[in-house]
């Protein structure tokens, strides 16, 4: 009987611990595979230095674009975005990696990410940061 409840406490401790949602980290550590972000979510702290680490596995250059609160690409990016863009990192290499950091935004809200490789916003290679407050 012990051994019963205590099995099932512990899975029922590890089912409440994957459920929730992890905190806001200083740090993004992502893949850029075709048409892909993995993972496509982050949760950062509102104006914190935030360290980006990129590798591309893709097959072709992808980018790491966040767009300002608020603005979205649409389907397709073109030179009107570009005023919209609160910070990018452009032109990864297949293959290659880069670790870089920026100040995230000072206000809380979900701000889009996008790859601005043709086609690759309608293909789903889209994500999000999620900025909070302290």
């Amino acid at each position: 009987m012990r051994k019963t409840i205590l099995m099932l406490v512990c899975i029922l401790s590890l089912a409440l611990a994957s459920c929730g949602e992890k905190g806001p980290s200083t740090e993004i550590n992502v893949t850029l595979t075709d048409f892909q972000f993995t993972p496509n979510a982050f949760i950062v702290p509102a104006g914190q230095e935030i360290t980006v680490s990129i590798v591309n596995t893709g097959a072709v250059v992808h980018n790491f674009i966040i767009m300002k609160l608020g603005a979205t690409a649409g389907d397709t990016y073109d030179d009107d975005d570009a005023v919209n863009i609160f910070w990018e990192e452009i032109d990864i290499q297949p293959g290659g990696d880069i670790s870089v950091s920026f100040i995230a935004p000072t206000e809380p809200g979900e701000y889009q990410i996008i790859c601005r490789t043709e086609g690759h916003i309608a293909s789903g290679m889209i994500g999000k940061l999620v900025v909070v407050g302290e």
